[in-house]
């Protein structure tokens, strides 16, 4: 009888030890489990991080980025193709700030917006270099005739230009009388015939006080508009564009 009863508290032992080692095989199942679910938020982590980076890079496809030019071909008395502002591209006339404008367009995806004024500047160089000094004499106000109806949706600026007379044309005067950039970044562009900005970006600062101006603008010779897209991309990679 006593055999008996030590043989049934062994088998109550074995079975017991089975039981006990059936819940301990279970345990890093259970953690296995737990490692698969803390992946999946990895990876759930991980997907929204680059949906947001993917945001920012293409702010220009959701509305962000204006590129705002003024060039005289596009104010001009006479055809685009016939003004002295102009440059050509893939065989196509277009103003020289226009040409400009485009490349960042092109690296950034942002909206274009010329500059248009009542005023029919000449379309002969030397004549546009006389009105261009006739109007700053005068500190002429051009009247616009374009307009930008959701300034609101935009929040980085581009704003292209020639340097007439070591200054900016008085259309642009004109532009930031008409707009409050207040909270926004305005990032200048520029050709020229050797004055480079010649001042013009610590103007554009003291027009817009409450604007972040970036002093790194684009500047290139009007002679070099044409093979300008590498060194257009090259300024805007340094930007963050």
């Amino acid at each position: 009888m006593m055999k008996r009863k030590k043989c049934e508290v062994c088998l109550l032992g074995m079975i017991l030890a089975l039981h006990i080692a059936g819940c301990g095989s279970a345990q890093p199942s259970s953690d296995a489990g737990n490692g698969n679910a803390a992946s999946e938020e990895t990876v759930q982590s991980s997907g929204e991080s680059q949906e947001s980076i993917s945001g920012e890079n293409t702010s220009g496809e959701d509305g962000k980025i204006l590129i705002a030019y003024f060039t005289a071909g596009e104010n001009s008395d006479v055809d685009v193709v016939a003004s002295a502002s102009v440059t050509t591209m893939d065989g196509e006339a277009k103003g020289r700030l226009r040409a400009v404008a485009d490349m960042i367009q092109a690296e950034t995806g942002g909206t274009l917006f010329s500059i248009q004024t009542s005023v029919k500047y000449p379309g002969d160089g030397g004549a546009l270099i006389d009105y261009a000094a006739e109007e700053q004499d005068v500190d002429a106000r051009p009247e616009l005739t374009s307009h930008i109806e959701n300034l609101e949706d935009y929040d980085v600026i581009f704003v292209g230009y020639p340097t007439w007379w070591y200054d900016m044309p008085q259309a642009l005067y004109s532009f930031f009388d008409e707009y409050d950039f207040s909270g926004k970044t305005i990032i200048p562009f520029n050709v020229h015939n050797g004055s480079r900005f010649s001042g013009t970006i610590g103007t554009i600062q003291d027009l817009e006080p409450e604007a972040e101006v970036i002093a790194d603008g684009f500047t290139v010779s009007e002679q070099d508009v044409a093979e300008a897209a590498g060194d257009v991309a090259d300024w805007l990679r340094g930007l963050g564009y």
